[in-house]
């Protein structure tokens, strides 16, 4: 695709869940005995956005999607890697689908939608944060 580099989209990505691995990790030892579990996951969608947008807009240039076109196909890619990641380590650590789908679900007290769309739009904003 004209504008965008697959192998450095990938490493983004791959930077982008490794942050997110370490922040959730951290979040289990020491926010969910402080706060709970729903309330730590929901609070954790808003840092872990945060942390998307950080890592996007320090890294846009290098990533070299100039066209909001090849911005929009490198946050398509990162929400797919994304969700296939999520789900694939939920069923490795043994957590029953309902589970993960109800951090999809506003309905239950999930926001991960609303992280998907910080994921997808991050190509983007970091471009603009770094202009």
């Amino acid at each position: 695709m004209t504008g965008m580099n697959w192998r450095r989209a990938f490493a983004v990505w791959l930077l982008i869940a490794v942050v997110e691995s370490i922040h959730g990790a951290l979040r289990q030892l020491f926010l969910v005995p402080a706060i709970g579990d729903l309330p730590s996951r929901q609070l954790g969608v808003f840092v872990g956005s945060a942390l998307i947008l950080l890592i996007a807009g320090l890294t846009a240039r290098w990533l070299g999607a100039v066209t909001l076109r090849a911005q929009f196909a490198v946050g398509t890619l990162w929400v797919v890697l994304i969700v296939i990641f999520e789900f694939g380590l939920g069923a490795v650590l043994g957590y029953r689908c309902e589970r993960m789908l109800a951090d999809y679900q506003p309905s239950q007290g999930g926001f991960m939608g609303l992280g998907l769309m910080v994921l997808f739009l991050a190509p983007a904003l970091g471009t603009r944060f770094q202009r």
